[in-house]
């Protein structure tokens, strides 16, 4: 599929909310966070709200900037950036050992790129869920661009409060979404989180939730490329040349004249302000080794009587 133009981008800022009520939801979202003095616990209350906001903000620059698919993978020397992360979505396919007609729920599923790629890698239905509008009707016109509407497709639901009944999938997976869950500043602001765990957290709550964790480790720690790589300023791609400085500053001209001219509507710069925070915050924690998105674990439900 070819990649989003300046007059996708532009129709597509703010995703559901109306043109002129973007500076007011930017306003909002900023002060939940703590770069803006915003409150810890204020966020985790309003967590749906809050996340809602980022993403009919941030949608369009995401796929514009990075494709469909809206996460980090690790990376082999010589690899690009789209092809390390169709790999990473195959691995995920892999283990958990999907089999034709199997029936898979993605927790928090963007615009549907890794489902749609995972569905065809595997032969498999993949539900995707989403609570925000925009990302599913924005899902929706991919999947029947790609073709695959009868086996991929979207529930609008919170992931806190899912009402499948037992056993509806065969298998669940979540990419860099289940962080958005409300149960260090500019990763925060700019990629739409409550707070950030630490990944013993993670396990724990796994386990609490009565999940069997078979392996998880860093997936990044053995990587020969940095994930951040992409994002951090001294690296230049062609292939990934709107994610460069030179592309990022072209980004940011354009959206600039784009809201003069009111094709765009008037706080996106401030939108593309933020995500060049979470971009340097993101770059400055990988480098440091203090923040991972790559941190992988599977897990199951205990094994019943006769299985």
């Amino acid at each position: 599929m070819s990649k989003p133009s300046a007059l996708d981008l532009a129709t597509g800022l703010g995703g559901q909310i109306a043109k002129d009520d973007v500076v007011s939801a930017v306003d909002k979202y900023e002060k939940y966070h703590g770069y803006y003095g915003g409150d810890q616990e204020e966020r985790k209350a309003n967590y749906s709200d809050m996340v809602n906001k980022y993403y009919d903000l941030v949608t369009s620059f995401y796929e514009y900037g990075w494709g469909e698919s809206f996460h980090f993978a690790a990376r082999l020397k010589g690899e690009s950036l789209k092809e390390s992360i169709k790999r990473h979505e195959h691995f995920l396919a892999l283990q958990l050992g999907l089999k034709p007609g199997q029936k898979v729920l993605d927790v928090g599923c963007g615009i549907g790129g890794p489902l749609r790629e995972i569905a065809q890698f595997s032969l498999t239905s993949v539900t995707g869920l989403n609570n925000n509008e925009y990302q599913i009707s924005r899902g929706k016109v991919l999947n029947h661009a790609a073709g695959v509407e009868r086996t991929c497709d979207f529930v609008k639901a919170d992931f806190m409060k899912m009402t499948f009944p037992d056993n509806h999938f065969d298998a669940v997976y979540a990419i860099e979404a289940t962080c958005h869950a409300p149960d260090v500043a500019e990763i925060e602001l700019g990629n739409g989180l409550p707070d950030i765990r630490l990944t013993g957290q993670c396990l724990e709550a796994v386990k609490k939730a009565g999940f069997e964790v078979i392996w998880g480790k860093d997936l990044a720690a053995d990587s020969p490329v940095p994930w951040y790589l992409p994002l951090d300023k001294s690296h230049f791609s062609l292939s990934s040349f709107r994610l460069t400085a030179v592309g990022r500053l072209i980004t940011k001209n354009l959206v600039k004249a784009l809201e003069y001219v009111g094709l765009a509507p008037n706080g996106s710069q401030r939108v593309q302000d933020f995500l060049e925070k979470a971009a340097e915050g993101l770059v400055a924690g990988g480098k440091k080794d203090i923040f991972t998105p790559m941190y992988f674990f599977l897990a199951r439900k205990p094994l019943s009587d006769g299985q």
